[in-house]
């Protein structure tokens, strides 16, 4: 692996993510907040000063080596997390919160150290939203329409962030794939935003929740989340934004251009929308039995908190901390579940559940019948014995690091309970942002330590690129082929 190959592409994508700290600058000077203004203008300086030199440490590679192309992955994610996390620092924010935030936001987690929301203006939450809409369908992707400026093609690098599940497949033609996600995404996000504007939110408060709703990450400029709006036609309408979230993007493209007939024949999306409407209507009959809530609002609520646990957005229209045991293991089931392949939300998707299911089903059967040749089929073909031995790997490293690092947070953080380190672990490393306890949808992880916050935001960022895209890198074979510069010809 030639570093100075990665280390100049990550610094050209570092060098174009820099100018996205000029809208909040703009909105704090527009604001007349100069102290936050500075903080941007550092930022941008910063991050700008940092991806010129990376950029300038060796040639544009004619190729890149699959080693390479998930180097750039993982370590452009750390990068542009840490100098996401730079108006936070400047802010006031202790380095290992401020880490946290910008990779909660990168990653389209959700989750907060913050905790008097009133103490910052609103270029900071603007800022937050921002990193989760450059986040959602992944900042690599993003500069995969940018990639050709720099003189490589971008096909290594968005393979290596796409994962392994057979339904996430885009495009031969990698670039105009990427352009059609994104008019896609934007498109989507600006319809949002009318019809929040619409439902009474301010032209702030609409944008911000346009921008992290898309891209199913949760951050709100409000304390309480959607709570605070009380507003029941804006629910309903997020709950149909954060269910599309939650879906494949390339599906819905396909679905807007040749007919929504294609949503009705994708196995992962019907298994998605089934379970979310068995989970809501579970949570609807519980909350009415046990919390006293009428029909209607019962209904508003589970169905709002299911999908947005569900989707990984993570939003909250009420604390349900409070709801009885019974209806916080229907909210557990919801954030198992997940979103689908090829969408903006986390954890394992929707499809490889489906397809490990189907994989035990076929060993069980074998014990039955060890003479029979028994295929795993999905959409009618025969899943590859490669991809599904993968995707039974990343099931089993998502249950790994999930149990591992709950048990670890039980064990540095005295004050916290094992079920609230067990839920902060699932909700990092799902990508899904508020757990139970003092970490649920109207607390923040700010009681954390330093050591437990890095963990979290490492498991963010682990969960984000799906596990194996990191663990790849520490293979000895990675190690044994590293080199600064490429060897000069004859060497």
């Amino acid at each position: 692996m030639r570093l100075t190959a990665v280390l100049r592409v990550s610094g050209s994508l570092l060098r174009w993510y820099s100018l996205a700290f000029l809208g909040p600058l703009a909105l704090a000077l527009a604001q007349g907040d100069v102290g936050l203004a500075q903080s941007f203008a550092l930022a941008l300086a910063a991050t700008a000063l940092t991806g010129a030199l990376l950029a300038r440490t060796g040639a544009v590679p004619a190729h890149l080596w699959r080693a390479e192309a998930l180097a750039i992955v993982a370590g452009t994610w750390l990068l542009v997390a840490l100098f996401s996390a730079l108006p936070y620092a400047l802010e006031g924010l202790r380095p290992a919160d401020a880490f946290f935030e910008g990779m909660s936001g990168l990653t389209t987690t959700g989750a907060t150290v913050l905790t008097d929301f009133g103490a910052h203006g609103d270029a900071l939450f603007l800022w937050r939203a921002m990193t989760q809409w450059f986040g959602g369908l992944g900042v690599i992707a993003l500069f995969i329409v940018v990639l050709p400026q720099l003189g490589i093609a971008g096909r290594q690098i968005f393979f290596a962030e796409a994962s392994t599940a057979p339904a996430e497949g885009i495009s031969p033609k990698i670039r105009d794939a990427a352009w059609r996600l994104w008019v896609l995404y934007g498109g989507l996000t600006a319809l949002l935003g009318t019809l929040l504007l619409a439902c009474g939110l301010g032209p702030f408060d609409a944008l911000v929740h346009a921008l992290t709703t898309l891209s199913a990450g949760g951050f709100s400029p409000r304390a309480r989340s959607i709570e605070e709006f009380a507003n029941p036609g804006a629910e309903w309408v997020l709950v149909v934004f954060m269910l599309l979230a939650g879906t494949s993007y390339t599906l819905q493209w396909r679905a807007l251009t040749r007919g929504p007939r294609h949503l009705l024949r994708d196995g992962e999306f019907l298994t998605y929308l089934g379970g979310l409407v068995l989970l809501t209507l579970g949570l609807w009959a519980v909350l009415m039995a046990r919390e006293g809530l009428a029909g209607g609002e019962a209904l508003r609520a589970g169905a709002f908190q299911v999908v947005s646990l569900a989707s990984s957005t993570g939003y909250a229209s009420t604390d349900f901390n409070l709801w009885s045991d019974a209806a916080q293991a229907l909210l557990v089931a919801a954030m198992v579940l997940g979103a689908c392949a090829g969408s903006a939300g986390g954890g394992p998707k929707v499809v490889r559940t489906l397809l490990v299911f189907k994989f035990l089903r076929r060993e069980i059967r074998q014990v039955l019948h060890p003479r029979a040749v028994q295929t795993v089929r999905y959409k009618a073909a025969g899943v590859p014995p490669a991809v599904l031995r993968a995707v039974v790997t990343l099931f089993l490293l998502y249950g790994v690091l999930t149990l591992a690092v709950g048990l670890a947070l039980a064990v540095l953080e005295p004050a916290t309970s094992l079920e609230e380190a067990l839920s902060a672990s699932l909700a990092c490393v799902g990508n899904i942002g508020p757990a139970f306890g003092r970490a649920g949808p109207m607390g923040s992880y700010a009681h954390f330590s330093d050591g437990s916050t890095v963990l979290l935001s490492i498991a963010m960022w682990l969960g984000r690129l799906e596990i194996v895209t990191v663990l790849a890198l520490f293979h000895p074979h990675v190690w044994r082929r590293m080199r600064l510069a490429p060897r000069p010809p004859g060497a």
